[in-house]
């Protein structure tokens, strides 16, 4: 089959309350839209258009490296009318695919069942069944159970308005007849607007069999139109991503306290503890601890690593071994080799800690190489930056830091060399040698607290 897909992401998204238009929303830190394009894309279609409406721009932007057609719908006159814009581009001997840019958890499965199960010159329909069908498109059967049409909410009387079997807005249809079908669409509706879901009722008059399937999932076919609704699915969309982990076998201690929000690749024995959220592209290997509250973006950890509470690592890579935290920042470019430790309130940026390394107190260490086994003091910190350009520190094998120590870069401390506590440090330091640099200590006798005055 020849398919083209429609996403139809034109809507103000009035209910947000937002600046921002609907479609760029994220679930699972992902614009909604793009939830829906990606699953568009594992059909392998010949084209991909999506219908943007006003702000649309910025869709446009943030997503310009998506392999999509992006078409304008000016005016919010329907999904009729946004279809209408598309079809000029269309190739009549495809079949289309209509989508819903705020229906972010449709799976690739259920719509390849719609492909499947809809035949040549017939039209196929996704419809479910819900419990609450309020704000939804109600099908209409006759007493044989044939479809007859779709009527919106707005439009439906008490009676229709009691029916559960809802239009999810998802369909397929043979390009070949859009033309005609969207031709006789009119607007007399309370809206005033020109709905797509009306050409069942012609297709239907032009003897065009149409054909219903239902989501494999019930949670497929739910959409987004407000803040609420959102959190919703993101809920949903965690929780079975979190199953999925778990049955690959990753240890949650609370899958309702985890959040993929990117992808994740673990080896063995890999746990995780509560609040845990990884983001863009990580990798875990075997036997190892992410403590509670840790957030982890883009990063590469090996085997054995153990990261304690509230930590946060930033494109970082994570040798053999290693311990960090609680409360440690690791941000981009750094290089832990392997048993490096990294303790509380420690920063590291853009840096490459040597092999059984530690920085292990209330240190921050930036634009540095440091070399194996060195020791790093409390209090310790590189002075890599003058106000216009940053400086590099290199910090050789075997070195011991004392606590409280300012290293002014540029600066090279050479190898086993010791620098002792409350050093101030603006020249290189030489190998195996200790290195002080202090003020002298005085004692003023006789000096007296002042004292405060009395009022008048």
């Amino acid at each position: 089959m020849n398919l083209s897909v429609i996403i139809l992401a034109a809507g103000d998204g009035k209910r947000m309350r937002s600046s921002i238009p609907k479609g760029l929303h994220e679930l699972a830190g992902k614009p909604l839209i793009q939830h829906v394009i990606e699953v568009a894309q594992q059909l392998n279609p010949d084209n991909i258009y999506v219908v943007y409406g006003r702000r649309g721009e910025q869709m446009m932007s943030q997503l310009q490296d998506l392999q999509v057609s992006w078409v304008h719908q000016p005016e919010p006159l329907g999904t009729g009318d946004a279809i209408k814009k598309v079809l000029p581009q269309l190739n009549s001997a495809h079949q289309v695919l209509i989508l819903c840019g705020d229906v972010p958890l449709i799976t690739a499965n259920t719509l390849k069942k719609l492909i499947k199960t809809t035949r040549e010159n017939t039209a196929g329909w996704i419809t479910a069944f819900v419990d609450d069908p309020f704000g939804l498109g109600r099908i209409l059967r006759d007493d044989e159970g044939n479809l007859q049409a779709i009527i919106e909410e707005r439009d439906a009387n008490v009676a229709q308005k009691s029916i559960e079997e809802i239009n999810t807005g998802i369909c397929l249809l043979p390009v070949k007849y859009l033309s005609k079908w969207l031709s006789q669409l009119d607007n007399q509706n309370v809206q005033g607007e020109y709905y797509f879901t009306d050409i069942l009722s012609r297709a239907l008059a032009d003897g065009i069999q149409v054909i219903t399937t239902q989501p494999e999932l019930p949670e497929e076919i739910l959409g987004v139109n407000d803040k609420a609704q959102l959190a919703q699915l993101e809920r949903i969309w965690q929780l079975n991503n979190a199953e999925k982990l778990m049955q690959n076998g990753l240890t949650l201690r609370d899958p309702a306290r985890f959040d993929l929000r990117g992808t994740l690749q673990f080896g063995k024995d890999v746990v995780c503890d509560v609040n845990v959220i990884i983001s863009g592209d990580v990798t875990i290997g075997n036997n190892c601890y992410i403590g509670p509250n840790v957030y982890l973006h883009h990063v590469k950890i090996a085997d054995n690593v153990r990261i304690s509470a509230n930590t946060v690592i930033d494109t970082a890579v994570i040798g053999n071994d290693c311990l960090i935290g609680p409360f440690s920042r690791i941000r981009p470019e750094t290089i832990l080799h392997n048993k490096a430790k990294i303790g509380n309130f420690v920063e590291i940026k853009k840096s490459e800690i040597g092999e059984g390394s530690k920085v292990n107190h209330l240190s921050y260490i930036g634009d540095t190489t440091m070399g194996a086994h060195v020791n790093i003091g409390a209090g310790t910190i590189t002075c890599n930056y003058d106000g216009v350009n940053k400086h590099k520190t290199t910090i050789e094998d075997d070195v011991f830091i004392g606590s409280s120590t300012q290293l002014v870069a540029p600066l090279t401390v050479g190898h086993g060399a010791t620098i002792g506590a409350g050093s101030a440090i603006t020249q290189d330091v030489p190998s195996d040698e200790l290195t002080l640099a202090r003020t002298k200590q005085v004692t003023i006798e006789g000096w007296h607290k002042p004292q405060k005055q009395e009022k008048e």
